[in-house]
């Protein structure tokens, strides 16, 4: 018998455990992020910029970067695993690319500048880089592989742009398993219009919290800020074992 009996409460479930949350950062590099970077110099274009180009730096200035940097230091801080992904192909002529990026004309060589992230975002130590060739990260590099291997369950998707590759992770890592987080003042596209479209459309497939939101969130995963299921056990049976006997003497065992 079909039926249709919606369970979004599940959807909103918070981080509860580090170790199975990974934080993504999509296409935050030189290449799209940097006024200087590849996807702006195209031949023939005029010296204007163009006024989705002028919204999507304001934007990165003024919210995503400061957002970018508070997110991954919370992350950190809390112990969950940060993760990027950029766009970058694996040859240097792109022959790998799949055939959207070849139609969109993205090619971005290995160990290049445009294929680096930006230095506000710069990653650390044994911090995990995916070059990607398609517009989710899914489709074309081992991520799914990774944070199974990882034990991952819940992940937190923030970087550019948001009605693309970014929306396309979100609904991939839903149909995957994962539960979502998207982090809407740490996405950026080239309108106001299309990042509150992106925003909508994607609201069935994960739940969305603003930077603040998950820094508190986080907070209470910090040591010492929550016991541990296993400590809490053995406190109450401790408990219950104290107020059964009563209070310790000291001397009253046997000798």
């Amino acid at each position: 018998m079909a039926y249709y009996q919606p369970q979004r409460h599940l959807r909103q479930e918070p981080i509860q455990d580090a170790s199975k949350c990974v934080v993504l950062f999509i296409d935050v590099q030189n290449y799209n992020c940097h006024r200087g970077g590849a996807i702006y110099k195209q031949e023939g274009k005029s010296d204007e910029e163009d006024p989705g180009v002028s919204y999507f730096f304001s934007r990165l200035e003024a919210t995503c970067i400061p957002a970018w940097t508070r997110l991954r230091a919370a992350c950190r801080s809390a112990g969950v695993e940060v993760l990027y992904t950029v766009i970058q192909s694996l040859t240097a002529d792109g022959r790998d690319r799949g055939l959207d990026y070849v139609i969109s004309g993205f090619h971005v060589p290995p160990g290049s500048w445009d294929a680096q992230m930006i230095e506000q975002l710069a990653p650390g130590p044994d911090e995990m880089v995916l070059p990607k060739t398609s517009s989710s990260v899914f489709n074309s590099t081992n991520i799914d592989y990774i944070l199974r291997s990882m034990g991952v369950r819940q992940l937190v998707v923030a970087g550019c742009v948001t009605d693309q590759c970014v929306a396309h992770a979100v609904m991939d890592g839903c149909d995957l398993g994962y539960l979502v987080t998207l982090v809407p003042d740490a996405t950026a596209t080239y309108s106001q219009q299309r990042q509150d479209a992106a925003l909508a459309a994607v609201g069935g497939y994960c739940r969305q919290r603003s930077v603040e939101q998950l820094e508190a969130e986080l907070q209470a995963l910090a040591p010492g800020r929550r016991q541990q299921p296993e400590q809490g056990q053995e406190k109450a049976q401790a408990g219950r074992k104290r107020a059964a006997t009563g209070p310790a003497v000291e001397g009253s065992g046997d000798e």
